[in-house]
């Protein structure tokens, strides 16, 4: 597998590369993942089965896509395919450091200009991709109520029935959607998807990164509702943010309405609190 690496990269890059050194890091609980090296240029590789090679492809292409819209760093996809009987995804390796509180400004600057990034299409994406390693189907649709309903929560709720996912109100919050969204008429923009904290950083030059991507165009509301899912980024984040592109009127309903969909999607990855958890924000979000 490791021949095969080399060649590819020298292959993408048009540079000779032979591997010297690779040393396995944390990929968090779905990928392996390495930090792999020539001596002189080093990169970072996730590794999985053959079978997820599409995962891969739709993450590399992700990452293509943020990083063509020139607004916030990623890192850059270098090449993906298969190697002997594994997948595997090769991009940058960037050093990053702790930030400060420009970094984190300078972060909520950027994403706002990402998010102005907007695709006539309309709202979904040209390849479905994955959210974990959960499918996330993003089929271009031009009402934003009839996306997020059908291709986000009943989606997900179809899946966590496959696991014995019991939800009461379901049916009444799927009725509920258009109400919830009365009102608000977002432009598709180019999003993130999974922006939580350990997807976010900044590197030891203070510039922000943002990382794993579960890209798509949709409303920009469901990566800042995201970033407060799992512990806040810190405040100056939402400073630069809202002094680039405040959000309209009403978020702090749609948030727990954006976020709902992480949380019926963390109970099909991970099962155990996470359905009662889904259930209390339902309730919650209806009369």
């Amino acid at each position: 597998m490791w021949t095969i690496l080399a060649e590819q990269i020298a292959n993408a890059t048009g540079e000779r590369f032979q591997l010297c050194d690779r040393t396995a890091i944390g990929g968090g609980c779905i990928n392996q993942a390495y930090r792999i090296s020539d001596g002189q240029r080093s990169y970072f590789l996730k590794v999985n089965q053959a079978s997820q090679l599409a995962m891969f492809e739709a993450e590399a292409l992700g990452l293509k896509e943020i990083y063509d819209s020139h607004t916030i760093r990623v890192p850059k996809p270098i090449c993906w395919g298969i190697a002997d009987s594994s997948a595997y995804i090769v991009m940058e390796w960037l050093d990053f450091g702790s930030g400060n509180q420009d970094s984190w400004y300078q972060m909520g600057q950027n994403l706002a200009a990402m998010h102005r990034v907007t695709n006539p299409k309309g709202f979904g994406w040209d390849r479905n991709n994955t959210i974990g390693d959960t499918p996330q189907q993003n089929p271009w649709t031009q009402d934003w109520v009839d996306f997020y309903r059908e291709q986000r929560l009943r989606y997900q709720f179809s899946l966590a029935h496959r696991r014995g996912g019991h939800f009461p109100r379901e049916d009444e919050l799927l009725s509920a959607v258009p109400a919830l969204l009365c009102g608000h008429d977002p432009a598709p923009a180019l999003v993130h998807g999974d922006l939580w904290s350990g997807n976010a950083s900044v590197t030891q030059a203070g510039e922000p990164v943002i990382l794993d991507p579960a890209t798509y165009y949709g409303d920009r509301e469901v990566d800042i509702a995201m970033s407060e899912l799992f512990g806040r980024f810190p405040t100056p984040f939402y400073q630069g943010y809202d002094a680039a592109y405040p959000l309209d009127e009403g978020y702090a309903q749609r948030k727990t309405l954006y976020n709902l969909y992480h949380i019926i999607n963390h109970f099909n990855l991970f099962g155990g609190g996470y359905g009662s958890q889904a259930n209390r924000m339902i309730d919650q979000l209806l009369p």
